[in-house]
C-alpha cells in the first residue's frame, strides 16, 4: 500500500528532471539545485524540528527517503557531509536559538556549504597544539593564523573554525567559532593530491572577522563540541548507508559488486588466490553492514571502513595494474579505479589516523589505562 509520504517522494523523482535540467554545468550548482529541490518538497532534515528547515513527521524519514529514492537521486558531492552530518548536529546539540535558526535550515538547502577548519601545520593528530588565534575586539572576533588539509573550503560559504581564545594550555583556551569564508580576511590555496584532484585546502586568517555571538558553546570552552564533531564526522564515516552517496568522490568502500565485476571482465575470477581475497572483501562488506545497523562506537566504524577500503583497493589494483604501475587505455573504468587506488590511502589519516582511533577505542569504549604522553 502507497502511503502519503511515498507518494510525496515519487511526486518530488516526477518532477526532478526538469528542475535539473535548469541547473548550471558546475557540479556544486548542481548539488544546490539538487538541494534546493529536496527543501521545497521537505524531503530533508528528519527528524529536525520545522522551525529550523526539517520536518518531525515521518517515523525514520531519512532511512524511508533512502529507501523510496535508491538508484534515483542524482550524486551529491562529498563535500556537503560536513555541512549535513557535522555542522548542523554540533549547533543543534550545543549552539543558541539564534544560531539554529541562522544556519540549519540555508545548510540543508545547500544555500551554504560547510568546511571544517580543525588541522594546522603543526597541530593535526594532536589537534590541542593548534595556534590560530581569535581576540574580541568589540562585537567581533578577529581570526588569525592557518589551517591546513581542509576539504571543500574553495566551495565553502561557512566553515566551523577552532582557533585559541584564552591564555591556558592545550585544549583549556579553545573556542568553536562559526566563520564566514567568503571575505577578504581568508585566502583559500588548494592542495594537488596524486589522484589529480585537489580536494584539500591551505586557508590562511588575516584580521579575518567573526560576529562575536557566532560562537559555539561557551568561550574556551570549545575542546568539548570539538569532540563531538569529530565524533559525528567518524560515525559518518563509518555509515554502511552512505556509500552510494560517496562512491564517486573515493571516499566510500567500494560495493563488493564492483570488485567482482572487475574480477570477471579481467580473468581473475578464475584465480584461486583472488578468489579467496574477493571472498575476504565479501566479507567485510558484510560485516560493515551489520556494523552500521546498530549505534557503535564511531571510531569502530570508521577504523573498518579505512582496512576495508585499503584492502578493496590493493585486490583491484592487482586486477588491474597486473603487477605494474600502468593501467590499460582501453579500459572503460580505468579513471574510477585509478581515483579510487590513489585515494584509499588517504582513509587511514583523514578524520583522525587509525593509531587515534585505535587508542580512543583502547581508552573510551573499552576503558584502558590512557597511552603515556
Amino acid at each position: 500500500m502507497v502511503d502519503d509520504f511515498a507518494r510525496e517522494v515519487e511526486a518530488f523523482f516526477e518532477t526532478l528532471p526538469a528542475v535539473m535540467a535548469t541547473a548550471g554545468t558546475g557540479a556544486m550548482d548542481r548539488v544546490r539545485t539538487l538541494r534546493g529541490a529536496m527543501a521545497k518538497a521537505r524531503l530533508v532534515g528528519f527528524g529536525i524540528p520545522e522551525e529550523y528547515g526539517g520536518r518531525t513527521d515521518i517515523e525514520n524519514g531519512e532511512r524511508r527517503f533512502q529507501a523510496l529514492s535508491a538508484g534515483r537521486m542524482p550524486r551529491e558531492a562529498d563535500t556537503l557531509g560536513i555541512g549535513l552530518n557535522m555542522a548542523i548536529p554540533i549547533i543543534m546539540q550545543y549552539g543558541t536559538e539564534e544560531q539554529k535558526k541562522r544556519f540549519v535550515a540555508s545548510t540543508l538547502s545547500a544555500q551554504e556549504v560547510w568546511c571544517q577548519l580543525y588541522s594546522e601545520p603543526e597541530a593535526g593528530s594532536d589537534l590541542a597544539s593548534l595556534r590560530t588565534t581569535a581576540v574580541l575586539d568589540g562585537d567581533e572576533w578577529v581570526v588569525n593564523g592557518q589551517k591546513v588539509w581542509t576539504s571543500g573550503a574553495v566551495n565553502s560559504e561557512m566553515g566551523v573554525l577552532l582557533a585559541r581564545t584564552g591564555d591556558a594550555p592545550r585544549n583549556r583556551g579553545i573556542s568553536m567559532l562559526l566563520i564566514p569564508m567568503k571575505q577578504p580576511g581568508v585566502e583559500v590555496r588548494p592542495l594537488r593530491q596524486m589522484t589529480g584532484a585537489a580536494e584539500f585546502n591551505e586557508v590562511f586568517f588575516t584580521d579575518a572577522r567573526i560576529p562575536k555571538d557566532w560562537i559555539v558553546g561557551e568561550v574556551n570552552d570549545g575542546w568539548r563540541a570539538a569532540t563531538g564533531l569529530l565524533a559525528h564526522e567518524r560515525s559518518s564515516l563509518g555509515n554502511i548507508g552512505a556509500d552510494e552517496k560517496r562512491e564517486a568522490s573515493g571516499h566510500a568502500a567500494v560495493p563488493f559488486h564492483y570488485l567482482l565485476d572487475l574480477a570477471v571482465r579481467t580473468g581473475y575470477n578464475t584465480d584461486l588466490l583472488m578468489r579467496q581475497d574477493l571472498a575476504r572483501a565479501y566479507t567485510g562488506e558484510k560485516l560493515m553492514g551489520w556494523v552500521g545497523q546498530r549505534k557503535v562506537f564511531p571510531s569502530i566504524g570508521k577504523l573498518w571502513r579505512t582496512k576495508q577500503s585499503r584492502f578493496v583497493s590493493e585486490t583491484a589494483a592487482r586486477m588491474t595494474m597486473a603487477g605494474a604501475l600502468a593501467q590499460d587505455p582501453d579500459d572503460k573504468d580505468a579513471d574510477f579505479w585509478r581515483y579510487f587506488i590513489l585515494n584509499a590511502p588517504r582513509m587511514s589519516i583523514g578524520g583522525g589516523t587509525d593509531e587515534i582511533q585505535k587508542n580512543t577505542i583502547g581508552e573510551r569504549a573499552l576503558g584502558l589505562p590512557r597511552e603515556p604522553s
